[in-house]
């Protein structure tokens, strides 16, 4: 028996224990048969988008907003962002019929405002500015302050569509964890570079089709990182975890502590400020921010928010096909493992082929012609997997104006000529 903590938070767990946790609670295999989607959006004044919006304002549009009776979980972000979290659906449609029916009693809700959900990856025109304040918070932006103001960026100014998806079979094939792992980690780059949508911050133009991603990799210098790379994911994913630096040690009264440098794996070791609990490594893994987080399923967190009211479906579908229909999950492997090469020995998101993806879209040549063959696997997939006519056209339409010719969304932001000049 591990004797209770004195914080009330559990009995105390060892380095062993640990590392069999993240071993069996982040890789659970079986048949892919679950899709979940978070939509995360920036919220603007409806007639004038570039104003900031009065926080007494937002905050009394969110108690609509809570009011409402949703299938999705509903949260807020530091910076004031709306997130919908769908419940684990069964197959695609239920996944984006369910989200899109609660979205639009979300935009209902703030439309008596006048105001707006708006899909940009980074507002194109606001500021950090935290309207949130509680321990998890506070702690985390004493954290990330250590390493520059890209973490204040990211905790509010940022918005995204992020996919999860089962974790894959056990067994070796384009359904398997290890297969899935590693197309995760090349198809989204190519993703990445395809859904683009932040290429302004403050006003102007940065030089980046997805400063989001520019900003997240800059957070931290492990927070944000993938595992080593083309290593077993089990253990590549335990021994990162376990050597990321501690965001914050929480406590049941007063504020919580951010200890510089001390990762989780010495905190194990320690037992200091408190001895740390399984509780602490949940939430410790609540903190690690890569491109792809494995939580029992994969979350793709490195999508842009999308504009236009349905603009989010797309990337579901396209995901959700490339990964869950066996023809398509092996053609588009194929089509992206020569990526590796060009992604070298750097995890992502810093290593070239991420950084290229995040800088240039899908004007880099290699990601490019991964992207045709990807969206052209995706639309041979979509009505095995159930997608309805009106979500295959949509996708169809995406692929003619942006994928085809080498675009991005983010190419269609317009600002005022006197503010184009590059900035980050």
């Amino acid at each position: 028996m591990h004797p209770p903590d004195s914080d009330g938070f559990g009995p105390r767990i060892s380095e062993d224990e640990a590392e069999d946790l993240l071993r069996c609670i982040c890789f659970k295999t079986g048949p892919p048969r679950v899709v979940g989607v978070e939509v995360e959006w920036l919220i603007h004044d409806r007639r004038r988008p570039a104003a900031p919006v009065d926080a007494e304002r937002l905050r009394a549009a969110y108690d609509d907003v809570r009011a409402l009776s949703l299938t999705s979980a509903l949260t807020f972000e530091p910076g004031g962002q709306l997130e919908l979290s769908s419940a684990p659906a069964s197959s695609l449609m239920e996944c984006v019929d369910s989200t899109a029916a609660d979205l639009r009693a979300v935009r209902a809700a703030l439309a008596a405002s006048d105001l707006a959900p708006a899909g940009y990856g980074i507002d194109p025109w606001q500021s950090p500015r935290r309207m949130l304040h509680d321990p998890r918070y506070d702690a985390m932006e004493r954290h990330l302050d250590r390493a520059g103001p890209a973490g204040r960026t990211m905790m509010c100014t940022s918005a995204s569509v992020q996919v999860s998806l089962d974790a894959g079979e056990e067994e070796p094939g384009p359904l398997g964890h290890a297969r899935r792992w590693q197309l995760s980690h090349l198809l989204g780059a190519v993703l990445l570079a395809a859904f683009a949508n932040s290429p302004a911050r403050r006003g102007r133009f940065t030089g980046w089709r997805s400063t989001r991603q520019a900003v997240w990799a800059a957070i931290d210098p492990v927070r944000a990182l993938a595992p080593a790379p083309w290593a077993e994911p089990r253990s590549a994913w335990a021994a990162h975890a376990l050597d990321a630096p501690v965001m914050c040690v929480r406590h049941a009264r007063g504020p919580w502590d951010s200890p510089a440098g001390m990762t989780f794996r010495q905190w194990l070791r320690s037992g200091v400020p408190r001895p740390p609990t399984r509780e602490d490594l949940d939430y410790h893994l609540t903190t690690l921010f890569p491109p792809v987080r494995p939580r029992g399923h994969l979350e793709l967190r490195m999508l842009d928010a999308q504009p236009g009211d349905d603009g989010w479906m797309i990337p579901v579908a396209v995901t959700t096909a490339l990964f869950d229909d066996p023809e398509a999950a092996e053609r588009v492997y194929r089509a992206v493992k020569p990526l590796a090469e060009y992604a070298g020995s750097l995890p992502a998101p810093v290593n070239p082929l991420w950084v290229s993806a995040a800088r240039r879209g899908l004007a880099d040549p290699a990601v490019h012609a991964a992207a045709v063959t990807a969206f052209d696997a995706a639309l041979g997939a979509l009505e095995r997997i159930g997608a309805t006519p009106a979500l295959v056209a949509a996708v169809a339409a995406f692929n003619e104006r942006y994928v085809l010719p080498g675009r991005c969304p983010g190419d269609d932001l317009t600002l005022p000529p006197a503010v184009k000049e590059p900035v980050l």
